[in-house]
């Protein structure tokens, strides 16, 4: 496939967050997003399992629908490649040449999911450390934790085994759309997804098949592993009038595909923490919450500005604040911790302030500075809509790293993705 240099080809960026879908058109010859959607998808529900965090893969996929349609169709129908990124570790569960329905007139065609489980996300919590020290030991660089896919489907197969006896294929919620979207009687997973899984040697690029069949592991549902970069294959169909037979890339990481879009040179530096904008999230959910105890109704987007507002008059603390509440990938079971505190420091501009600098001082216990000087690196790229929101968190990046920090633009999943595969097509020509 050779891109157009005498008129605008567009590639369709998607990315399927944790809370929302975005979707971007991308131009090929300026590399700018010329058009963007983002809607929540409003998918979490409920479950039995303690700990459990589900979401309905007919709502995301619903939201899909809805986040495509909003884009321009003249523009839809110059669509050369289509890149898919999500949140990674999640998984759900579908049958075979049976994952989706087709529907619609015979110009504007889309589908929604059929003989499909609800999606397990990253933040789920079932497996307990107990339950992870009970599984074999993987041959990966990385820690198995729970919300895991490998690991889900092992508390399945002791738990439920009736729920996987109903499917033969698994994916992330996003491998899942480029298997539908391609027809694909298999699923094909990137080695950014299947590393997120466990059980994924990423030198040999296979999964431990071995340990897997030793524990009983129903090792048919892991998918097909393929570079990253790479397509899966082609559209079956017309989809929301992009044309049938566009090439489709394999699925990709979010987090790979939002630095991705941020890095333009190899001196930068970038870093990903589990316990950024949404440990803030968390800390105005819980004042929130508070105050809805105590019979005072307000809105979280009232309480936010004001947090940073305080936190701006208060320029130092010697509270301190662990902000790992939601563990990290290197140590799955930390938690959060507050110290130092006294009668004195306990106001709100205090302890956010406190909050931010833990944020930040987590981020710089997994990237060094003396590392980043020792690697060449020039200048760090800060990214991330919470730095955009928030200035305090901006004063304690500049305070922790002895480097220019730069704050990226345009820079999000579904514009990374669509650069990777707008790449990939040009490698194509």
């Amino acid at each position: 496939m050779a891109l157009s240099t005498c008129s605008s080809n567009y590639v369709l960026g998607i990315d399927l967050g944790t809370t929302s879908v975005k979707v971007v058109l991308l131009d090929t010859l300026s590399r700018t997003a010329t058009e963007s959607q983002c809607l929540p998808t409003k998918a979490d529900t409920g479950g039995s399992v303690p700990n459990a965090k589900e979401q309905i893969a007919e709502r995301i996929i619903d939201t899909l629908n809805k986040c495509v349609t909003c884009l321009p169709r003249e523009k839809l129908q110059k669509v050369v490649g289509i890149g898919v990124s999500g949140q990674m570790h999640g998984i759900v569960f579908w049958r075979a040449k049976r994952g989706c329905e087709w529907f619609g007139t015979d110009s504007v065609h889309m589908f929604k999911p059929k003989d499909i489980s609800q999606l397990i996300t990253w933040q789920d919590g079932r497996c307990s450390s107990d339950f992870l020290t009970s599984l074999p030991q993987p041959n990966s660089h990385i820690n198995l934790a729970t919300g895991f896919g490998c690991a889900t489907i092992f508390w399945l197969l002791k738990h439920r085994p009736e729920l996987l006896s109903e499917f033969n294929v698994a994916g992330t919620i996003h491998d899942y759309v480029v298997s539908m979207l391609c027809a694909s009687k298999d699923c094909s997973i990137s080695a950014q997804n299947a590393a997120s899984w466990g059980y994924f040697n990423t030198v040999t690029h296979q999964w431990n098949l071995d340990i897997l069949r030793e524990a009983g592991f129903p090792v048919y549902l892991l998918p097909e592993p393929v570079e990253s970069g790479t397509f899966a294959g082609h559209t079956c169909s017309e989809w929301h009038g992009v044309p049938a037979n566009t090439p489709v890339g394999a699925a990709l990481g979010d987090l790979q595909c939002s630095v991705y879009s941020s890095m333009t040179n190899k001196t930068d530096a970038v870093a990903a923490s589990l316990n950024g904008g949404n440990v803030m999230a968390t800390f105005v959910g819980m004042l929130t919450a508070w105050m809805k105890e105590l019979g005072v109704e307000i809105s979280e987007s009232t309480i936010y500005p004001q947090l940073i507002q305080a936190a701006q008059a208060q320029l130092n603390t010697d509270v301190r604040v662990i902000p790992t509440v939601l563990g990290e990938r290197h140590a799955a079971s930390s938690q959060g911790q507050v110290s130092n505190i006294s009668p004195w420091n306990l106001s709100l501009g205090h302890v956010t302030r406190a909050l931010c600098r833990g944020i930040l001082d987590n981020l710089v216990s997994m990237l060094p500075s003396q590392k980043l000087l020792e690697a060449g690196v020039e200048r760090v790229v800060a990214s991330g809509s919470a730095l955009g929101r928030n200035e305090v968190l901006k004063q304690e990046v500049e305070k922790a790293f002895p480097l220019p920090v730069v704050y990226g633009k345009d820079v999000d999943s579904a514009v990374g993705v669509a650069m990777v595969c707008s790449d990939g097509l040009s490698r194509k020509q």
